[in-house]
């Protein structure tokens, strides 16, 4: 069982303000991964994509939820995420 985390910006989101964040959230996502917390994969979905939505593969919901609660993305409020147990019949 894999947790996927589902990220949407919430209406009204000004995007100048995701890519000044972005800086702190790659480095939170390299820290998180470095220290083993469980991130599988993450990255953006592409155009034509209207919500400007991403996702993120953890081994745990705990780690899954640990991330969210720490992510700039998050904490200052540009980003909602959501939670999807993922039951993988095939992982490469």
């Amino acid at each position: 069982m894999k947790f996927v985390v589902l990220y949407s910006l919430p209406v009204g989101v000004d995007r100048s303000r995701v890519l000044e964040t972005y800086p702190r959230h790659k480095a939170y996502y390299e820290e998180f991964r470095a220290g083993g917390g469980g991130l599988v994969a993450l990255g953006p979905f592409q155009a034509p994509d209207p919500a400007g939505s991403s996702m993120g593969i953890f081994t745990s919901r705990e780690d899954a939820e640990r991330f969210i609660a720490g992510d700039p993305f998050t904490t200052e409020g540009l980003a909602e995420p959501r939670i999807l147990e993922w039951n993988v019949v095939w992982f490469e």
